[in-house]
């Protein structure tokens, strides 16, 4: 269901955005793809046919790579670098899945999930419930701490919704306003465990500098902003 609210081409996201300069050829899973310098080693990979899990990235911002799912191995060199924000290079050659990939993205995606609505895991149509499938995770082994399940949904706006405990903070509700509709009114405040998205001078949406154009919506990947016409009654986790 998010490819057709996000109207994807083809129903794919490349995961950043194509580039216009000389073609290299490199290496993906052993598959062979020429695609313009200045392309992302995520880009080649989708136009290879592979599609690597991401969360923070997508084809209409340019790459910021924080979630750290999108890690690849890279032949010849340390490490795993994310995906969205490494530039190909002629004669690379590319892995998007080994037993430590999988490992690693487990990883992340559990500590995302810790901080997750438990009954939003299963049956969700979300690009992040899309990426948990790929990854074949559904659940974390942590116990209950210190979390945002409990926060307040911002229903202000008469478009649409803003639910934190959804929030993975990727940042690209506040990219999209940045980029896409250059508002600037969204913002992450605060630092790790206390980082989330607000608006305005952490006012309601429609408080705030907000114009309701939508791009914030169409980005993110979790249901955490999402139209209020999806819901026939009043709005509730699950």
């Amino acid at each position: 269901m998010w490819s057709e609210l996000r109207e994807l081409q083809d129903g794919q996201d490349l995961g950043t955005p194509p580039r216009d300069g000389v073609e290299v050829t490199l290496s993906i899973d052993g598959v062979q793809v020429s695609v313009p310098s200045g392309s992302s080693v995520m880009l080649a990979a989708a136009m290879a046919g592979r599609s690597v899990p991401k969360l923070c990235a997508t084809d209409t911002l340019e790459p910021f790579g924080s979630c750290r799912v999108c890690l690849v191995e890279v032949e010849g060199r340390k490490g795993y670098p994310a995906s969205c924000t490494t530039l190909v290079e002629d004669g690379m050659a590319v892995r998007t899945d080994s037993e430590k990939l999988r490992s690693l993205r487990k990883g992340v995606l559990e500590l995302y999930l810790s901080d997750f609505p438990s009954e939003d895991i299963v049956g969700g149509w979300s690009e992040f419930h899309e990426t948990l499938k790929q990854c074949g995770v559904d659940s974390h082994p942590y116990q209950t701490g210190a979390n945002h399940l409990a926060s307040p949904v911002d229903t202000s706006n008469p478009y649409f919704l803003f639910d934190p405990a959804k929030c993975i903070v990727c940042s690209r509700c506040v990219r999209a306003c940045e980029e896409i509709q250059g508002t600037f009114a969204l913002t992450i405040d605060g630092r790790s465990f206390e980082s989330r998205v607000v608006a305005g001078q952490d006012q309601p949406f429609f408080e705030s500098e907000c114009v309701s154009c939508g791009a914030c919506v169409l980005a993110c990947p979790s249901q955490a902003l999402v139209e209020k016409s999806l819901f026939e009654e009043e709005y509730r986790h699950g």
